[in-house]
């Protein structure tokens, strides 16, 4: 006999757990799912309220909260100077959608003739320049780091500077040299009197425009970049801002690379009064966690599903 109540009992919640499923993940009406099971549909109605009763079903209204509040609670709970979150838009075109508030951020900063922009690379950036910046007539733009030998347009940071200088009315500086050379090559590149002219722009910036990158692991299991370094020592990065790797809590995680880099430093990332780091991808939440702890940002530009999954893992 306590078998085969047992068993009873497993039939009846194994019921409740259909009725419930059909109800409400397949949306099929109580008279559907009483035609379908052979039963009245009192029946099928009583279940669902027992389904609620033992906590097979659970009602969740969540409170509305505005992309402006949830900015509020990044900046607090990230510690940064400013963020703007847009809502996520259902169909493509995430990225041109930040240049919005971009633009809105840059327009009040007070930059004018002379002030100096910082621009990183990648497709995040690259698609926010197409989108359009405002117009700053005289602000100088400047790449945030050296070239990438790659034919895919988001590599192309002299031309990402050339086109922001062109819709802002601003003046472009270029830097002729690559991102990542030998350590010999880099002192001989740092001694070219216009390379080294530009490069020192880095130490007066006013604001800098940046990506953030995936966890290292995530990368290389997408197939990585052309500029995705092969280096063990970079397991643990969970992203990079200009390819300073750093780990969740924002220390960072060192690699042969570094030393060689021609990009704007962690220090003068840290002084940059307005360091702007872009995203909209859910992946890159530990990636905006960990720049936003080691300083390399201050100000985050994402939208709200991304925003959800960097609470998610705070």
């Amino acid at each position: 006999m306590p078998e085969q109540g047992s068993s009873a009992t497993r039939a009846s919640r194994t019921l409740l757990h259909t009725v419930a499923k059909m109800h409400y993940v397949s949306d099929l009406s109580q008279t559907e799912i009483s035609r379908r099971l052979g039963i009245s549909a009192a029946t099928v109605s009583r279940l669902i309220r027992r389904a609620h009763k033992e906590g097979i079903v659970r009602v969740e209204v969540r409170d509305l909260t505005s992309t402006d509040e949830i900015a509020d609670q990044l900046v607090e709970r990230l510690g940064l100077r400013a963020a703007a979150v847009i809502e996520t838009p259902s169909e493509a075109g995430v990225l041109a959608a930040l240049a919005t508030p971009v633009g809105r951020l840059l327009r009040e900063a007070g930059l004018g003739a002379g002030s100096v922009f910082a621009i990183g690379w990648g497709r995040t950036v690259w698609e926010l320049i197409q989108a359009g910046l405002p117009r700053i007539p005289g602000i100088i733009t400047v790449p945030a780091s050296g070239g990438m030998q790659q034919a895919a347009q988001h590599f192309q940071v002299n031309e990402f500077v050339r086109l922001s200088a062109e819709q802002m009315g601003g003046v472009p500086k270029f830097i002729h040299a690559p991102y990542l050379p030998s350590l010999e090559s880099r002192a001989g590149f740092l001694t070219d009197p216009t390379i080294r002219e530009h490069v020192t722009l880095w130490d007066r910036l006013d604001v800098a425009l940046v990506g953030i990158g995936l966890p290292y692991s995530v990368d290389l299991a997408y197939g990585g970049t052309p500029g995705t370094p092969s280096d063990v020592a970079l397991a643990n990065a969970v992203g990079d801002v200009l390819q300073h790797f750093y780990d969740i809590e924002g220390k960072p995680v060192a690699w042969e690379g570094e030393p060689r880099l021609i990009a704007v430093s962690p220090a003068q990332l840290r002084a940059v009064p307005l360091a702007i780091g872009v995203a909209a991808s859910p992946e890159k939440a530990p990636g905006i966690l960990g720049a936003a702890r080691a300083k390399l940002i201050n100000v985050l530009v994402i939208d709200a599903r991304t925003a959800q999954a960097i609470f998610d893992i705070l």
